[in-house]
């Protein structure tokens, strides 16, 4: 049985300015801006939530679906990547007339960044349906367009199928009702610390509230580790010392993957949340959401050494 992966697929265009963007910008012209930037080097990334978490899954051993749109003008370098790393394409659906959502990212040399976000096929992730899939025991719904988002969610609840409801950068976009709803629907519910506060805002729940909805609330909180919440109380799972700090993104969707494997291997919450730790400390050693690559026994081996025990 699969995981079905419902989110974006994206390319981060990431360039470097090699100075400060406070230096060229006049602040009493701010009105009248016309500004641009030499950025003598650029990389793109393959990203998007749905392929970032379908990538740490499939490290680990897991079989990913991910349930996605591209659009046709720049979709087979993607489709490529996916067949290169053995993932299933049989929801993602490419679309005509459009770009795939991709992301432009300047930073300068004080870490500054100016970004462009173009959602492309994105906003028709709604086209693809959840509950006609096959094979599929678990699922999450990450971030997307947000039609596409409550539709999966109400698709993995028709079909019976148990999901993470994973609202993230989809939380300014989903209006409190909605999100009420999402939760209602799913069986476990993912966000980071500051997206906790934000999801209780916008639904008027509290954490309590909304755990008395799912099996579990799991709260990620970066170098302060994770907690989750559960039917037995809350449990605090620690972060894992990454060997050395070099990029952030994605880390987030590495410990999905290890959370998704986790929960469909039953391999309890004190585990599930550890190897969802170790996770995002492999990403965060190597630049960029899809390029840390460490087999199954690395990840055994780490994972011995952070906990003093055995994975299995």
């Amino acid at each position: 049985m699969a995981t079905l992966i419902c989110g974006s697929l994206a390319y981060d265009n990431i360039m470097t300015f090699q100075g400060r963007f406070g230096d060229h910008i006049l602040p009493d012209h701010v009105h009248m801006l016309n500004i641009s930037f030499l950025v003598p080097t650029m990389r793109r990334n393959f990203g998007g939530c749905a392929g970032n978490i379908a990538y740490s899954l499939k490290l680990l051993g897991g079989e990913a679906k991910i349930m996605a749109t591209l659009g046709d003008a720049d979709a087979q370098l993607y489709i490529d990547r996916l067949d290169a790393l053995g993932l299933s394409k049989e929801y993602v659906r490419v679309l005509p007339d459009q770009h795939s959502a991709q992301c432009f990212i300047t930073t300068d040399l004080a870490n500054n960044q100016i970004t462009a976000f173009h959602p492309g096929a994105m906003m028709d992730s709604h086209l693809n349906r959840a509950d006609e899939t096959r094979g599929i025991s678990l699922g999450i719904v990450a971030p997307d367009g947000a039609q596409g988002m409550r539709n999966h969610a109400e698709g993995l609840a028709k079909a019976g199928v148990p999901f993470v409801f994973d609202p993230g950068q989809g939380l300014p976009i989903l209006e409190g009702v909605e999100l009420c709803r999402m939760i209602e629907l799913a069986t476990y519910v993912a966000v980071n610390d500051y997206e906790a506060k934000f999801l209780s805002n916008k639904t008027g729940w509290s954490i309590e509230d909304i755990m008395s909805r799912v099996q579990a609330i799991v709260i990620t909180r970066g170098e302060h580790g994770a907690q989750i919440y559960h039917e037995d109380g809350v449990l605090e799972i620690p972060a894992v010392k990454a060997q050395q700090v070099v990029d952030p993104t994605g880390c987030g969707d590495a410990f999905r993957g290890g959370l998704l494997y986790g929960i469909e291997n039953e391999l309890g919450w004190e585990k599930t949340g550890r190897l969802a730790s170790l996770m995002g400390a492999l990403k965060i050693e190597h630049q960029g959401p899809q390029t840390y690559a460490p087999t199954r026994a690395d990840i055994e081996q780490r994972y011995l050494q952070a906990f003093g025990s055995g994975l299995l």
